[in-house]
């Protein structure tokens, strides 16, 4: 498995993986935006000769706001998820990312329990977030220190 930033050409085959995974997936072109951002750092799995997966952080004023976890159907329970948030969360640091957060469907376990094997912590609720069908978000963050319940972020 190789990861690497995605590129332009990256686009319609990640957007593809979004269609058959999400209720509400990306655009090609939503992608070519995020390749174009400078704030977005998206990144890519290959295996087998092919796109498996993408993942994506925004930096927020420094911190980090994680999109588009997605795995092919057909590449998942091979650990590509988790080493493409690995990657990711490696590299956050070079381009000013402190702490991490993303939303995940209150009901994906799968999804939930690997964040938080990588750290992350439920911190609260957004209801009704989702369409497709309606679902409240848990909100998960990943803090990098803690001080009497202030973060606080190193420059």
């Amino acid at each position: 498995m190789i990861i690497r930033e995605l590129t332009a050409e990256d686009a319609e085959a990640v957007s593809r993986i979004e269609q058959e995974t999400f209720s509400m997936p990306w655009s090609a072109r939503d992608f070519l935006e995020m390749v174009e951002a400078d704030y977005a750092h998206y990144y890519v799995a290959e295996a087998d000769g092919e796109i498996a997966g993408c993942c994506g952080i925004r930096n927020m004023a420094g911190d980090g706001e994680i999109t588009n976890v997605v795995v092919a159907e057909k590449f998942r329970q091979r650990g590509i998820g988790r080493s493409l948030l690995e990657y990711m969360l490696k590299k956050a640091p070079e381009f000013g990312i402190g702490d991490c957060t993303l939303e995940v469907r209150v009901s994906n376990m799968p999804a939930i329990h690997l964040y938080e094997s990588l750290g992350f912590k439920g911190e609260g609720i957004r209801p009704g977030f989702y369409d497709k069908p309606k679902e409240d978000a848990l909100i998960m963050w990943k803090r990098q220190e803690e001080h009497g319940g202030f973060t606080t972020v190193s420059y």
